[in-house]
């Protein structure tokens, strides 16, 4: 039952971050110089249909009230109102939001497809050729920014091969499928409508993969040295006396041990994807969340701006209770040391 209360009490935590951040990106977003009524109507606007603006948005009331009534909006379902698109931000959230997890899931998917057997490949083949090339990999892929992963696969991928489009999450010419859930390759797949699917995947791959570069180094790297140090007890050896085949002893009795350290990351890693996405939808032109809150962060639409980064916080608090749900059944030490109340 400890564990129980373990989960409960990390919810508890959560939402203390999430009021915090509140609180913190509400200060950042009225410091910032400039007018957001000014910004909305244009430079040629007269001073008092700015001042009805700044009325209708509640802007002439004290902080703390502001506060009050935006905190007290949003267990409601308000948001505010965008000066970008004129509507309720959680519209707004909900019409972007879609594009930006498919990516995000993707690059996760990038991530374990390829992070965790380059680590697995390093660790079984240690101080070797393929050791050395695998950390070589890692290390640009931590070093080199999303951004410019990305240009680096538009221009090979896109203009020399033509393999791969450039922008967008469909061709001009590819109807899209009816939306249920906003994710295009989920939707496509409940409709039949295979075209639309090959299309969508097509659009995907390279900006999830240039997302996914900086965890796939992290979780190879991680992954590596976990398994290294699994492979030095006693258990393993003794494996490997019985005859036990080295690919069965990697894959099936040192890779369970060894992922308590890249799963606890992950959480990290999620979130260094959301941020990573914020300037690969402007290389790509994706339709995201990313691309709609620098759109925000431009026009000082300070209730966009609040509303991304309060979602993008919710996502990151989430996978991070994830994260430690499934550490504590991956790793059965962690999870009795919280029922016993150690």
């Amino acid at each position: 039952m400890r564990f129980s209360y373990f989960v409960l009490r990390r919810w508890l935590y959560s939402i203390l971050v999430l009021f915090g951040l509140s609180i913190l990106i509400f200060i950042i977003a009225r410091m910032l110089p400039g007018d957001p009524a000014r910004l909305a109507l244009g430079p040629f606007a007269l001073q008092e249909q700015v001042e009805h603006l700044r009325h209708v948005m509640g802007m002439d009331k004290p902080l703390p009230l502001q506060y009050w009534t935006y905190i007290t909006g949003i267990f409601h379902g308000d948001f505010g109102l965008s000066f970008q698109t004129r509507r309720n931000v959680a519209l707004d959230i909900a019409h972007y939001l879609p594009a930006t997890v498919e990516l995000v899931l993707m690059a996760i998917v990038w991530v374990l497809v390829l992070g965790v057997p380059l680590g697995v490949l390093a660790a079984r083949y240690k101080d070797s050729w393929v050791d050395n090339l695998v950390r070589v990999m890692a290390f640009i892929g931590v070093a080199v920014p999303p951004f410019v992963v990305g240009l680096f696969l538009q221009l090979t991928f896109s203009y020399l091969l033509g393999i791969l489009p450039t922008t967008g999450r469909l061709s001009l010419m590819t109807p899209a499928p009816p939306l249920r859930t906003g994710l295009l390759l989920l939707d496509s797949l409940i409709e039949g409508d295979f075209s639309a699917l090959g299309d969508a995947l097509k659009h995907i791959i390279l900006p999830s993969f240039a997302i996914a570069m900086t965890g796939i180094g992290q979780i190879a790297r991680l992954t590596r040295a976990s398994m290294s140090d699994v492979a030095n007890q006693d258990y393993i050896e003794a494996s490997r006396g019985f005859g036990i085949p080295n690919r069965v002893i990697a894959f099936k009795y040192m890779l369970k041990p060894a992922s308590i350290a890249p799963l606890t990351i992950l959480g990290l890693t999620f979130a260094s994807e959301l941020s990573n996405a914020f300037l690969v939808e402007t290389v790509f032109a994706w339709p995201g969340l990313a691309k709609y809150g620098i759109r925000a962060i431009l026009r000082k639409d300070f209730n966009a701006v609040m509303g991304v980064v309060l979602i993008i916080g919710l996502a990151f608090v989430i996978v991070n209770l994830i994260v430690d749900i499934l550490a504590g059944y991956v790793d059965p030490r962690i999870r009795i040391k919280h029922e016993e109340g150690e």
